[in-house]
């Protein structure tokens, strides 16, 4: 053999050892990859797993054990189906993060909404009760395993979270309104900080100068971004607009809400599981559930829910009331029952609700000024075919008294 083709041989056999170990080499790298893969899944999946085994036991320790008004236990309703929840917010003292306002003895229902999903999620109703609204109460099971509370024949609504803790005011709620409302959320002060701090807090308009020295809260006229203790004294405050009563209190506290829904959904984070998971343990930790709701899984399906809805689909109501009551009951208010069951049979046969005037805010705030619009360059003369209109279903206006508004309208404080 002559040594030209010796040297070529070597060449081949040293090319193909190489080859070996390049392939090796690749393969060395890709398993370390494979496996750094498998071990931030597996951790990823662990921690993941345990977040929410803990948000689980969170949500179950403190969750609210609530019976039907017959007093059996309440079961789960179909979550595809229409959704009732009752949303308490009690200005108790107690309790981490509480005590720096005041007497930790108080523990009454400041708010009080009932939140009505539709079943086709097109729509959704949030029906606000005044705190001084003068109701029956219906017998209410001890929160501490000793004897019931008697019913009333007349009693103030707020006051009902004392006898009987928050379930008690979800039955005065069912009670009144006929509806079965499975699920219960109670928030105190600390939770309302907390929450506005978890969604980077809420812009609200001013439309007049809010000066309230009772809640400490002072706000010029203008657009506000109010997060933890401001965001509370906002929702607090009732002397300083409308007329000081609790309803301007409901108005203003409207302004927030719609405020916060535009947020939550301009934001995405109710499509975002990352940031809705976030919200479960802000919620967690600083609300108390019903144990029909303080399953994760409820707790997302309610919100999946939601986040399909169109914001002017999203009606907040406050209850028609009478006042003007004679003593002893001065500022107080009762329900004006012909014109509530009107508003109680819309949501027992889940029919969506539009105000039949858009002004009809109440006397807490008014709807924000429509910005001045931009010009805008003439179209070009090339003929476009314009697309035929999709019919939509026609939605009968609620009656001029109904008072409100909605998640797309702007409005301010007032």
């Amino acid at each position: 053999m002559s040594e030209q083709k010796k040297s070529k041989r070597a060449e081949r056999a040293i090319a193909r050892h190489g080859d070996v170990h390049a392939t090796s080499r690749i393969r060395t790298l890709f398993g370390i990859l494979g496996r750094a893969l498998v071990v931030v899944l597996v951790s990823t999946l662990t921690v993941t797993g345990v977040s929410a085994y803990q948000l689980s036991q969170e949500m179950s320790r403190n969750a609210l054990h609530v019976t039907s008004l017959t007093g059996e236990k309440r079961v789960i309703p179909p979550l595809d189906g229409p959704l009732n929840l009752l949303l308490v917010g009690s200005d108790t003292r107690q309790g981490a993060g509480n005590s720096a306002f005041g007497d930790i003895s108080s523990n009454l229902a400041d708010v009080i909404i009932l939140l009505h999903i539709a079943e086709d999620r097109k729509s959704a109703v949030g029906l606000s009760f005044p705190r001084d609204l003068l109701v029956p109460w219906p017998a209410c099971p001890s929160t501490t395993g000793g004897p019931g509370y008697y019913a009333q024949s007349l009693g103030q609504i707020n006051a009902t979270i004392a006898n009987g803790g928050a379930g008690c005011t979800l039955l005065t709620v069912e009670q009144l309104t006929g509806l079965d409302i499975p699920f219960l959320a109670m928030v105190d002060f600390n939770g309302v900080i907390e929450l506005s701090n978890a969604v980077g807090g809420v812009e609200v308009c001013v439309a007049e100068e809010i000066n309230d020295p009772y809640t400490n809260t002072y706000l010029t006229k203008g657009l506000h971004k109010l997060q933890g203790l401001q965001a509370l004294q906002f929702l607090r405050t009732r002397h300083g607009v409308g007329d000081g009563s609790d309803l301007s209190r409901i108005s203003n506290q409207q302004v927030y809400l719609t405020s916060l829904v535009r947020k939550l959904k301009s934001k995405d984070i109710l499509n975002n599981p990352v940031a809705l998971y976030s919200l479960a343990q802000t919620a967690a930790r600083n609300m108390k559930l019903s144990d029909t709701l303080s399953d994760p899984g409820v707790m997302v399906a309610v919100a999946n829910a939601l986040k399909a809805i169109p914001m002017n689909k999203i009606t907040f109501l406050q209850l028609p009331v009478v006042s003007g009551l004679p003593a002893p009951n001065q500022g107080r208010v009762m329900p004006d029952y012909e014109k509530a069951q009107v508003l109680f049979d819309l949501l027992a046969a889940d029919e969506p609700m539009v105000l039949g005037k858009v002004e009809n805010t109440g006397s807490g705030a008014v709807v924000a000024p429509t910005p001045t619009p931009t010009a805008t360059p003439k179209p070009s003369s090339t003929p476009t075919r314009t697309p035929t209109a999709t019919p939509t279903p026609t939605i009968t206006p609620l009656p001029d008294w109904a008072q409100g508004t909605n998640a797309a309208t702007t409005t301010c404080s007032n």
